[in-house]
């Protein structure tokens, strides 16, 4: 393939992408007008700034997923490692451990998660799907071996009042969604390494043949994922102001049902970062609205089980054609 063909794809993909976000986009504004016509109380100042607080953290998380889904992988595990990492953090907290001490350690655990994760796909030859099941398991079962089944509360006015403050009119947790957006979309989109990580999606073995590191890839892409899941313990822990194992529980169901949203393909090599991050401020949008008309929260997870059902059908349908 010649360099203007291949420089043709890209602006071809890129294009598709952004049109792809902005028909998101649109559709949750759809979503805000129609929910500001139908309920009093959508647009106050404290249900948009409740609304961005909730949208936050599946946000962060489903950007972490995005890269492991484009390699054609999964990871089940994000929600309990950050209600893993709610506990780690408010364990050194309680101990007199400094907020960056904390900050650094539970990041290092999330490190350590993912380096597992790469492990045990790599070295081990398990399926993605095995390995972070069971780390799913294993880790609400050693956070309640920690706190002997009950909650750890932090008493650290600093490390809590965070989550509830805001800058310059927006949330502080909402900034965190910034704070990792931007790295991660020019991470993914404009350097080697995400380039590698749409390679290994596309065609392992031949990502391989072309002189990608394909198992630094893969590592790579678990770690990250883990990451993320440990920095919105973080945040987590600083919202509800306790450490309890089995906090997020379903959360990466939401976090996977964001990122396939926002157009990651389940079967690799398609995907973005602004189009996880609209997909989770979607789902926030309608359980947020749900809540106000008063909509069984059961009917929540089956309006979202039935998205994903939809965009990944729709998403074979086009990889057919194409």
């Amino acid at each position: 393939m010649s360099t203007d063909t291949k420089t043709a794809t890209v602006a071809r993909k890129s294009s598709a992408n952004w049109l792809f976000g902005l028909t998101l986009l649109g559709l949750l504004l759809a979503m805000c007008i129609v929910l500001s016509l139908t309920t009093k109380s959508f647009l106050t100042e404290a249900n948009i700034m409740n609304l961005m607080r909730q949208g936050a953290m599946i946000a962060i998380l489903a950007v972490g997923e995005t890269f492991v889904i484009i390699t054609t992988g999964i990871d089940l595990s994000v929600g309990a490692v950050v209600g893993f990492c709610t506990v780690i953090a408010a364990w050194l907290l309680t101990h007199d451990f400094s907020i960056m001490t904390t900050v650094i350690i539970t990041l290092g655990v999330g490190v350590a998660i993912g380096m597992f994760h790469g492990f045990g796909i790599v070295q081990m030859g398990l399926p993605p799907f095995i390995i972070t099941l069971a780390t799913l398991t294993s880790l609400r079962g050693i956070g309640l071996l920690i706190t002997n089944g009950a909650t750890i509360n932090i008493v650290n006015d600093t490390f809590t009042e965070f989550s509830r403050n805001d800058f310059m009119g927006l949330p502080n947790l909402f900034w965190m969604v910034i704070l990792v957006g931007v790295p991660a979309y020019i991470f993914l989109h404009h350097s080697r390494y995400g380039r590698y990580i749409f390679a290994v999606g596309s065609n392992m073995e031949a990502a391989r043949l072309s002189g990608v590191n394909v198992k630094l890839t893969v590592y790579l892409a678990y770690t990250l994922s883990s990451t993320c899941a440990a920095f919105v313990g973080l945040l987590l822990a600083a919202r509800i102001g306790v450490g309890n194992a089995m906090q997020a529980d379903g959360w990466e169901l939401q976090a996977i049902a964001s990122s396939v949203i926002g157009g990651t393909s389940l079967f690799g090599a398609i995907g973005s970062v602004h189009g996880p991050l609209i997909g989770a401020f979607i789902l926030a949008t309608i359980n947020n609205g749900a809540n106000l008309l008063n909509v069984n929260s059961f009917w929540q997870r089956i309006i979202t089980g039935l998205l994903i059902i939809l965009i990944v059908y729709f998403d074979q349908l086009r990889r057919r054609r194409g």
